[in-house]
């Protein structure tokens, strides 16, 4: 059977409508930077805004994936709609979603009313794939109430859940290395919700103590609620779905929700404009045999850093050597 070819106004149609197929095609075409992905973005981006964004980061191996599931089914029985958008380490082959955690959360996968879709972070270091912000818009305008956004848990790196939600929920597991590696990497400050996952464990308790103890290092309003849970059960998750939302609710009461996406929205553009800028002089430079010089003077220690950089930023961007130097 031959692929379908959408038009614009079938794919902002089926958007809108909800309808699967639609939205499917619609993030494939901005995962891969298709053309037509920019006008899309475009007519459906008035028609969002009306979701809440849950960010969930933590190390791997944590149960995020499980956390997630269970959370959906906690927001499903409450007649809402949810898109998860997880985030994977990239294939070196493929360059798309490897680990494919989709599967679990298949006990979801045929509900009409969740949509789940893999991304891979094609080798962007931040833990999420540039395209995700704009996977999160289309999961928005097709009236999805609820998105969940998973991240690898690459570390302190994952600050930047931040930029794309209106709510960090950081997931710990008791007996972990990594989990006390994340404590003292500066991550705590990222959260506005801590789940210790796996409950039962016999070191819980204590983890618990730990992330009470880092965390009351904070201002009294700054300090995240942290809710013991047990994904693979179910415990406890009515509680933290709860927590999430009195969050949300706190921040749109007094007006912080809108500051905070003007806020993210603004850093996204300024984030996805420096890597444009980056390709765009890596591939000048790659093609311009003066410029290669350039560097490989610098290699030869024949000419200072700096110096190669003004005359790049000349030459690339138009930017006077005085200009580059003020910057």
């Amino acid at each position: 059977m031959a692929r379908r070819e959408w038009t614009l106004e079938q794919l902002t149609g089926g958007v809108r409508e909800g309808d699967r197929r639609a939205l499917a095609r619609a993030i494939s075409l901005v995962e891969n930077g298709d053309p037509l992905a920019y006008p899309l973005v475009r007519e459906l981006y008035p028609e969002t805004g009306r979701a809440a964004v849950v960010g969930v980061t933590g190390p791997p191996g944590v149960g995020k994936s499980s956390l997630i599931g269970a959370l959906v089914e906690h927001v499903r029985a409450s007649g809402r709609s949810v898109g998860v958008v997880s985030v994977d380490p990239s294939s070196p082959f493929s360059r798309g979603a490897l680990l494919g955690d989709r599967i679990r959360l298949s006990d979801h996968f045929l509900d009409p009313g969740v949509y789940i879709r893999s991304m891979g972070t094609r080798g962007h270091l931040g833990g999420l794939a540039e395209t995700t912000l704009q996977a999160v818009l289309l999961l928005d305008a097709s009236g999805k109430d609820v998105i969940f956004v998973e991240t690898v848990g690459a570390g302190q790196s994952e600050v930047e859940v931040t930029g794309i939600a209106d709510t960090v929920l950081l997931v710990l597991m008791p007996g972990s290395g990594d989990s006390v590696q994340a404590l003292k990497a500066g991550i705590m400050e990222i959260p506005d919700v801590i789940a210790v996952n796996k409950m039962d464990h016999p070191a819980a308790k204590t983890m618990l103590n730990e992330v009470r103890s880092i965390v009351g290092l904070a201002e009294p309003e700054q300090r995240p609620p942290i809710v013991l849970t047990e994904a693979m059960r179910g415990e406890n998750v009515d509680e933290l779905l709860a927590a999430l939302e009195e969050h949300r609710a706190g921040l749109a009461a007094d007006g912080r929700l809108e500051e905070r996406r003007r806020r993210n929205l603004a850093r996204e553009v300024f984030a996805v404009a420096s890597s444009r800028a980056k390709s765009h002089l890596e591939a000048a430079v790659a093609d311009d045999p003066e410029l290669r010089r350039l560097l490989e003077a610098v290699e030869r220690r024949e000419l200072d850093p700096l110096t190669a950089v003004r005359e790049i930023m000349e030459k690339v961007f138009k930017v006077r050597a005085d200009d580059a130097d003020a910057r």
